[in-house]
Formats: structure tokens, sequence, C-alpha cells
């Protein structure tokens, strides 16, 4: 685990993460930076989504700040950047991302990416960079089963000590298998409606509240 020890994974940097929306991809990235800082406080983690991280270079250029911009990234021991894809079309953020990239992996840092397709897919983005995102390890996030959509709901249900029959927490497993957003939607809307409405929550219910998300999501 790129947590235990003091540099990058063997082969899997950087560590590309595939994924539909929905699907996890940005839960997961947060519990691996939370895991490292856990059993390595001293690393110096940087998580940002793609957009923060070009919201940040411009108020820099803005600013006249980007020496200071440079050297929080540029020290970071893990750098981690959700959603790259939306760096696309944006040549002066893709111009210090490449020299970022570059700085840190000629540093031996650990280097973490999540998108939404693949990077060779990754059109409106460079070539260099693509090709960099691509020489580590990529990984993908399928769509859930119906066994993993219902232990996340169990999960959240346990969570906020809520009481929910099986039967319920089976129907939305079985319907909503689009996404895990839509599936956790779903189920707060029931709790909405429910507390709101001070009624009981039954599979009549959910049946009736959710008919607009379920056709959708079947679609």
């Amino acid at each position: 685990m790129m947590a235990e020890t003091n540099g990058p994974l063997q082969n899997s940097n950087p560590l590309f993460i595939r994924g539909d929306v929905g699907l996890g991809k940005t839960h997961l990235m947060h519990a691996a930076g939370w895991y490292i800082k856990k059993i390595n406080p001293n690393r110096k983690v940087v998580y940002l989504s793609a957009e923060k991280f070009m919201y940040q270079f411009i108020t820099s250029l803005r600013n006249k700040d980007i020496f200071n911009f440079k050297e929080y990234f540029r020290s970071a021991d893990v750098f981690m950047v959700d959603d790259v894809q939306f760096i696309g079309g944006k040549e002066s953020t893709q111009e210090e991302f490449f020299h970022t990239f570059n700085e840190l992996i000629n540093s031996n840092k650990q280097l973490v990416f999540s998108a939404d397709r693949p990077p060779c897919e990754l059109k409106t983005i460079e070539e260099r960079i693509r090709s960099r995102l691509n020489c580590g390890l990529v990984v993908g996030i399928n769509a859930t089963t119906f066994e993993l959509r219902l232990g996340i709901l169990q999960s959240k249900v346990n969570d906020m000590n809520m009481c929910f029959s099986n039967d319920i927490l089976e129907y939305l497993a079985a319907n909503i298998n689009s996404n895990v957003r839509e599936l956790e939607g779903a189920l707060n809307r029931i709790i909405a409606y429910s507390k709101y409405n001070n009624a009981e929550i039954t599979i009549d219910m959910a049946r009736s509240i959710l008919s607009d998300m379920i056709s959708s999501s079947n679609r």
C-alpha cells in the first residue's frame, strides 16, 4: 500500500482511476487520502478537483503569487486530482499541470488521478499529458452489483440509526442501478417524505414516491 511506504507504489505511478459518474471515484480518493494520513501523518497529501486546481492557478496568476502556488503543489508527497478531464481545453492550466506532474514524478512522489474515461479518450487534453497519465496503472470502477447496492443501503441506514424493512432496501437495490449517487438520493427522498409527512415507511410508499426515478433508471 502507498500509505505504508515512503515512496510511490511500484509500477503504479501515476495511479489512474476510471469510472462513470456516481460510481464512487471521489469517495475512493478521499478514503485513500485519509488512510495515508492516518498511517503516516507526516506525509503531505494534497487532494483537490481539477476545477479547483484550475481556479487556484488562475487566482495565483491574478494575484502574482505563482511561486507559492508552485511551491504548495510541488512539495506534496501524494498529489491527488479528481475529475482530471475538466482541465481539457484549458491550455495554460494544462501547461502548469504538466510541469507539476513532471516535478513530482521526478521527485519520486505518488500521483493519483481520476476521470470518467481512460487517459487515451481524454481528447481535449494534450497528448503529452495523456501519455503520462497512461504510463502507470489504470484501474476501472465497474457498475455496482445488486449485493453491493444492498450493502451500501444497509450501511447508510445503520449509520442514520433508522429502521427499514429488507423488502424496501431490496426494492431500491434492484431498481436504482444507474449509480450510487442516485441510490443514496432515493433513500434520502424516502426519509424526507416520511419525516415531513409523519408517515410510516412502507414498500407502497417507496414505490409511489420513487416512480419517476425508477422509470428513468430502468430505461
